[in-house]
């Protein structure tokens, strides 16, 4: 009996031939290469080097080749899937540097911009000098009172003792809303306040009222039609000029530094009799008039700067409030917010209050 034929190969496996593993292989490789980044090589790997990959398939066959021909036939596929592999790792990591390198230029930072991209408001000046003043002022034990912008007639002139036929009540000074038979104004000063709390409250009075007010002014480098007032009341048994004189002397060093004083020149209002205009010792040349023996610029080498108006109540004032003239005197005052702003900050043009440029307001900080 004859042994087998074992260089009979019955079997015949066609994709195991050399030439079909190298197009397999070079197929593999040019997909590889013609991959342009990480997601696309992925579908390559898996076309080219998968469990259903055609090198794959042709590794599952060797089993059925004849045990001479397994050998040769075995490294071949396997030199394929080697060559295969090795250029995966390889195109990988060139696409994985490709893909860093246009992270860190799409993904750049540059630390030499402002790193604050929204520019920051600020505060307006006129806002935190209003809440500076009122913190003084109630730090002395006062209150704060408001009013309404828009007022009564009454309240505007009657009620402050002027008269039908005063000059402010024309259409040059104030601002009549319509129909002018309501009798209602903006409001010239904030007076009424004042005249509303005498009317609400019972004395002893102590209230500052800062606020808006209107005026027909033209709007120039010193004047506006719209314009900030902070006015004082008191209302207080025995309540005398020297009173007014110790408040507003705390009020301007308060303001303006130590060692400023106020001096009263007599004036008239209709409100308060005695009345006094307001001066304020130069806070430049300290009441000199010379700084480094020129003329001081601030006060024109006056040694003193007019602040604003005071005086006694008037009792008819008091009378037309409903407060007993007879027991209760008082005092009031009367400052512009814009003109202490541009004392003590050196600015020239009130009109730079209300252009609205930010970087006006962020010049001035922060009150504390």
């Amino acid at each position: 009996m004859s042994g087998p034929n074992s260089s009979y190969d019955p079997v015949q496996v066609t994709p195991l031939g050399e030439e079909e593993v190298f197009a397999m292989r070079d197929a593999a490789l040019a997909a590889i290469a013609a991959a342009s980044d990480l997601d696309e090589l992925k579908r390559v790997r898996s076309e080219h080097a998968g469990d259903r990959s055609p090198l794959a398939l042709a590794n599952r066959e060797i089993g059925a080749l004849p045990p001479a021909a397994r050998k040769e036939t075995g490294a071949r596929v396997g030199q394929a899937r080697g060559a295969v592999n090795q250029a995966l790792a390889v195109r990988q990591a060139e696409l994985e540097a490709e893909a860093e390198e246009r992270m860190l230029v799409d993904e750049t930072v540059d630390v030499t911009l402002p790193w604050d991209r929204t520019p920051r408001g600020a505060r307006h000046p006129i806002t935190t000098m209003s809440e500076r003043i009122a913190d003084i002022f109630v730090a002395m034990g006062w209150e704060v009172a408001e009013g309404p912008l828009v007022e009564a007639e009454w309240l505007n002139f009657d009620a402050l003792n002027l008269g039908p036929d005063h000059p402010a009540r024309t259409m040059q000074d104030t601002f009549w809303t319509e129909p002018a038979e309501n009798h209602v104004v903006l409001r010239t000063h904030t007076s009424p306040v004042q005249a509303r709390t005498m009317l609400t409250r019972e004395p002893p009075i102590y209230v500052v009222c800062p606020g808006r007010v209107f005026r027909t002014d033209e709007y120039d480098a010193t004047h506006s039609p719209m314009f900030h007032q902070v006015e004082g009341l008191v209302v207080d048994e025995g309540i005398t000029m020297a009173h007014l004189k110790g408040s507003l002397d705390h009020f301007a060093q308060a303001i303006f530094g130590e060692g400023i004083t106020t001096r009263f020149r007599p004036s008239y209002f209709p409100f308060t009799e005695p009345s006094a205009e307001v001066d304020l010792v130069c806070f430049v040349c300290r009441g000199s008039g010379l700084v480094d023996e020129a003329t001081c610029r601030t006060c024109r080498g006056e040694g003193w700067i007019e602040w604003g108006g005071c005086g006694v109540v008037n009792p008819r004032v008091l009378v037309a409030c409903g407060v007993d003239a007879e027991r209760y005197t008082g005092f009031a005052f009367g400052m512009g917010i814009d003109r202490t702003l541009m004392f003590r900050h050196g600015v020239e043009d009130l009109r730079s209050f209300f252009e609205g440029d930010v970087r006006f307001s962020r010049a001035f900080g922060t009150e504390i």
